[in-house]
Protein backbone atom coordinates (compact mmCIF):
# COMPACT_ATOMS: atom_id res chain seq x y z
CA UNK A 1 0.00 0.00 0.00
CA UNK A 2 1.35 3.70 -0.71
CA UNK A 3 0.47 7.30 -0.26
CA UNK A 4 -0.37 8.70 -3.44
CA UNK A 5 0.13 12.38 -2.63
CA UNK A 6 0.93 15.18 0.10
CA UNK A 7 3.79 14.98 2.86
CA UNK A 8 3.82 10.71 2.92
CA UNK A 9 3.64 11.04 -0.98
CA UNK A 10 5.44 7.74 -2.12
CA UNK A 11 5.44 6.04 1.38
CA UNK A 12 5.07 2.39 1.39
CA UNK A 13 3.67 0.21 3.87
CA UNK A 14 3.23 -3.71 4.10
CA UNK A 15 -0.09 -5.02 4.53
CA UNK A 16 -0.11 -8.25 6.16
CA UNK A 17 -1.28 -10.82 3.73
CA UNK A 18 -3.70 -12.69 5.76
CA UNK A 19 -5.85 -9.73 5.76
CA UNK A 20 -9.64 -9.83 4.75
CA UNK A 21 -9.50 -5.89 3.90
CA UNK A 22 -8.78 -4.82 0.14
CA UNK A 23 -7.48 -1.47 0.31
CA UNK A 24 -9.16 0.90 -2.50
CA UNK A 25 -6.93 0.62 -5.57
CA UNK A 26 -4.52 3.22 -6.65
CA UNK A 27 -6.36 3.80 -9.55
CA UNK A 28 -9.74 4.60 -7.77
CA UNK A 29 -7.68 6.61 -4.83
CA UNK A 30 -6.06 8.74 -6.68
CA UNK A 31 -9.57 9.73 -9.14
CA UNK A 32 -11.18 10.17 -5.44
CA UNK A 33 -8.46 12.65 -4.40
CA UNK A 34 -8.64 14.45 -7.59
CA UNK A 35 -12.85 14.80 -7.35
CA UNK A 36 -11.58 16.16 -3.57
CA UNK A 37 -9.32 18.39 -4.35
CA UNK A 38 -10.97 19.83 -8.14
CA UNK A 39 -14.75 19.35 -8.12
CA UNK A 40 -15.89 18.75 -4.54
CA UNK A 41 -13.92 22.01 -3.35
CA UNK A 42 -12.01 20.09 -0.37
CA UNK A 43 -9.82 22.83 0.87
CA UNK A 44 -7.19 20.51 2.11
CA UNK A 45 -5.18 23.48 3.20
CA UNK A 46 -7.82 24.65 5.46
CA UNK A 47 -7.03 21.49 7.70
CA UNK A 48 -10.43 20.05 7.21
CA UNK A 49 -11.68 17.21 9.99
CA UNK A 50 -12.16 13.78 8.76
CA UNK A 51 -13.99 9.64 9.71
CA UNK A 52 -12.72 7.21 7.92
CA UNK A 53 -15.35 4.50 8.80
CA UNK A 54 -14.38 1.17 8.42
CA UNK A 55 -11.00 1.93 8.13
CA UNK A 56 -9.28 -1.62 6.99
CA UNK A 57 -5.92 -1.53 6.48
CA UNK A 58 -5.64 2.54 7.15
CA UNK A 59 -5.19 3.73 2.93
CA UNK A 60 -7.88 6.54 2.97
CA UNK A 61 -6.83 7.84 6.33
CA UNK A 62 -2.94 7.77 5.41
CA UNK A 63 -4.10 9.63 2.26
CA UNK A 64 -6.04 12.10 4.33
CA UNK A 65 -3.44 12.57 7.20
CA UNK A 66 -0.56 12.96 4.25
CA UNK A 67 -2.98 15.28 2.57
CA UNK A 68 -3.47 17.92 5.45
CA UNK A 69 -6.31 16.81 7.96
CA UNK A 70 -5.55 18.54 10.78
CA UNK A 71 -7.63 15.00 12.67
CA UNK A 72 -8.46 12.04 10.70
CA UNK A 73 -10.83 9.12 13.31
CA UNK A 74 -10.34 5.74 11.68
CA UNK A 75 -12.91 3.50 13.19
CA UNK A 76 -12.37 -0.69 12.52
CA UNK A 77 -13.70 -3.44 14.47
CA UNK A 78 -11.21 -5.96 13.36
CA UNK A 79 -8.42 -6.41 15.79
CA UNK A 80 -5.82 -7.34 13.98
CA UNK A 81 -6.78 -4.52 11.60
CA UNK A 82 -6.75 -2.30 14.24
CA UNK A 83 -3.32 -2.72 15.57
CA UNK A 84 -2.38 -2.62 12.09
CA UNK A 85 -3.83 1.13 12.08
CA UNK A 86 -1.71 1.32 15.64
CA UNK A 87 1.34 -0.11 14.36
CA UNK A 88 1.11 2.95 11.66
CA UNK A 89 0.23 5.30 13.62
CA UNK A 90 2.95 4.97 16.19
CA UNK A 91 5.55 4.52 13.17
CA UNK A 92 3.84 7.96 11.86
CA UNK A 93 4.32 9.67 15.12
CA UNK A 94 1.22 11.69 13.54
CA UNK A 95 -0.72 13.07 16.23
CA UNK A 96 -3.41 14.04 14.05
CA UNK A 97 -4.84 10.55 13.52
CA UNK A 98 -6.50 8.80 15.74
CA UNK A 99 -7.45 4.52 15.04
CA UNK A 100 -10.17 3.37 17.30
CA UNK A 101 -11.04 -0.41 17.63
CA UNK A 102 -15.02 0.11 17.49
CA UNK A 103 -18.07 -1.26 15.66
CA UNK A 104 -19.17 1.18 13.32
CA UNK A 105 -22.97 0.41 13.96
CA UNK A 106 -22.37 1.04 17.75
CA UNK A 107 -19.95 4.45 17.47
CA UNK A 108 -21.71 6.31 15.04
CA UNK A 109 -24.92 6.82 16.94
CA UNK A 110 -23.14 7.60 20.15
CA UNK A 111 -20.37 9.86 18.63
CA UNK A 112 -20.83 13.93 19.27
CA UNK A 113 -18.26 15.01 16.71
CA UNK A 114 -18.85 16.76 13.27
CA UNK A 115 -16.50 16.11 10.26
CA UNK A 116 -16.01 18.16 6.89
CA UNK A 117 -14.80 14.63 5.03
CA UNK A 118 -16.44 11.42 5.96
CA UNK A 119 -15.35 8.31 4.35
CA UNK A 120 -17.10 4.60 4.40
CA UNK A 121 -15.48 1.87 2.58
CA UNK A 122 -17.78 -1.31 4.62
CA UNK A 123 -17.12 -4.78 2.79
CA UNK A 124 -19.12 -4.87 -0.50
CA UNK A 125 -21.51 -7.68 0.91
CA UNK A 126 -22.48 -5.85 4.37
CA UNK A 127 -26.16 -7.16 5.01
CA UNK A 128 -26.01 -3.32 6.44
CA UNK A 129 -24.48 -1.53 3.48
CA UNK A 130 -27.61 0.68 2.44
CA UNK A 131 -28.27 1.78 5.85
CA UNK A 132 -25.09 3.49 6.54
CA UNK A 133 -25.22 6.95 4.96
CA UNK A 134 -29.19 7.26 7.17
CA UNK A 135 -26.66 6.36 9.95
CA UNK A 136 -24.82 9.39 9.36
CA UNK A 137 -26.94 11.56 8.60
CA UNK A 138 -29.38 10.94 11.35
CA UNK A 139 -26.54 10.78 13.92
CA UNK A 140 -25.02 14.23 12.67
CA UNK A 141 -21.46 13.42 11.90
CA UNK A 142 -21.70 15.98 8.78
CA UNK A 143 -20.47 19.31 9.39
CA UNK A 144 -22.29 21.91 7.35
CA UNK A 145 -21.06 22.05 3.74
CA UNK A 146 -19.21 18.84 4.93
CA UNK A 147 -19.10 15.90 2.39
CA UNK A 148 -20.07 12.01 3.00
CA UNK A 149 -18.33 9.26 0.54
CA UNK A 150 -19.40 5.81 0.19
CA UNK A 151 -17.64 3.16 -1.32
CA UNK A 152 -19.26 -0.03 -2.31
CA UNK A 153 -19.54 -2.49 -5.29
CA UNK A 154 -21.58 -2.59 -8.30
CA UNK A 155 -24.91 -3.96 -7.71
CA UNK A 156 -25.50 -0.60 -5.72
CA UNK A 157 -27.56 2.76 -5.92
CA UNK A 158 -28.34 5.28 -3.79
CA UNK A 159 -29.37 7.46 -6.31
CA UNK A 160 -32.67 7.70 -4.48
CA UNK A 161 -31.07 9.19 -1.43
CA UNK A 162 -32.61 12.45 -0.40
CA UNK A 163 -29.04 13.44 0.20
CA UNK A 164 -26.80 11.80 -3.22
CA UNK A 165 -25.30 14.18 -5.23
CA UNK A 166 -22.82 12.09 -7.42
CA UNK A 167 -21.25 8.93 -8.70
CA UNK A 168 -17.98 7.65 -9.85
CA UNK A 169 -17.47 4.24 -10.95
CA UNK A 170 -13.82 2.94 -11.57
CA UNK A 171 -14.07 -0.68 -12.68
CA UNK A 172 -15.53 -2.84 -9.34
CA UNK A 173 -15.22 0.50 -7.35
CA UNK A 174 -18.26 3.02 -7.00
CA UNK A 175 -18.41 6.64 -5.10
CA UNK A 176 -21.62 7.66 -4.17
CA UNK A 177 -21.22 11.17 -2.61
CA UNK A 178 -23.62 13.07 -0.38
CA UNK A 179 -24.25 16.43 0.94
Amino acid sequence: MRIIGGKYKHKRFDVPTTFKARPTTDFAKESLFNILQHSADIDFDAEPTALDLFAGTGSISLELLSRGCRRVVSVERDYRHWQFLMRLSHELRDEAWLPLHADVFRYVPRCTEQFDLIFADPPYALDKLRTIPDLVFESQLLAPDGLFILEHGRTDSFTDHPHFVDHRNYGSVNFSFFQ
